[in-house]
């Protein structure tokens, strides 16, 4: 399901926080794509919202552990965590929209 999160109106390198249902979802804006992923660290919970984006990788401000924003891969530290879980992000009429599952919600 699609669900709206807002308008696409990001900067390049621009990353924000959503609440969508039961999930948080991390956004970010990068080579003119929009990509997301949990945005709850698995590692220790922290938002990954709040951290910075290192080219295509996403660090967490708490423990700088980095995610790829396109596989959720954890490229810097994979003994301390798992992977991330990713998103689909999608630009329609100017809007972001989010591609959940029913049980998200």
């Amino acid at each position: 399901m699609k669900i709206k999160l807002g308008p696409a109106d990001f900067a390049e390198q621009e990353m924000r926080g959503y609440e969508v249902g039961k999930r948080n979802v991390c956004v970010a804006r990068i080579a003119g794509r929009y990509k997301g992923l949990d945005d709850w660290c698995n590692h220790a919970g922290c938002l990954l919202s709040g951290g910075r984006l290192e080219g295509n990788m996403v660090v967490c401000p708490c423990h700088e552990v980095g995610f790829d924003m396109d596989t959720g891969k954890n490229e810097t530290s994979p003994a301390v965590c798992d992977d991330q879980p990713t998103v689909a992000i999608s630009v329609e009429n100017g809007e972001l929209l989010v591609e959940l599952s029913e049980k998200d919600l």
